[in-house]
């Protein structure tokens, strides 16, 4: 009569665990990894977005923005679940170092927590011209 013994029985159970235990936290890794990255496509559309409506505003209403304002995602981009509440939205103005009556410097910076409760943001720069960019490259910066 051949069977297989305790030994070999405890052997394949600790081995089919091991495997168990190491799918599951694969899993919670691959998880957390997804949750970044919607998280950072959300938050680059945001941003993108923010961008353009201030893209669309005149020099006027440029320098009559305060220099730093915060508020939620779902402000000006989407009444999504996904967006309103988790976002937090940071935008400063200053004037541009190099020609500061001509030119304002624009960063939106998009803050929000992953799944496993770390902080991440992302933000973007960009420069804004009282005449337009290509005015000021043009005219200005190369007569």
């Amino acid at each position: 009569m051949a069977g297989f013994t305790i030994i070999e029985v405890a052997m394949a159970a600790f081995a089919l665990a091991f495997g168990l235990a190491t799918s599951i936290i694969s899993m919670q890794a691959g998880y957390k990894q997804m949750d970044l990255a919607r998280g950072t496509t959300i938050a680059a559309q945001v941003i993108q977005s923010e961008m353009e409506r201030l893209r669309m505003l005149s020099w006027t209403g440029i320098c009559a923005l305060p220099a730093s304002s915060t508020f939620d995602g779902s402000t000006y981009f989407s009444a999504n679940p996904d967006v309103a509440g988790k976002f937090t939205i940071t935008r400063t103005v200053a004037a541009n170092s190099t020609n500061p009556t001509e030119m304002k410097d624009l960063t939106v910076t998009a803050t929000w927590r992953t799944i496993d409760g770390r902080t991440h943001s992302r933000s973007f720069t960009a420069v804004y011209a009282k005449q337009g960019l290509y005015d000021y490259y043009y005219t200005i910066a190369h007569p």
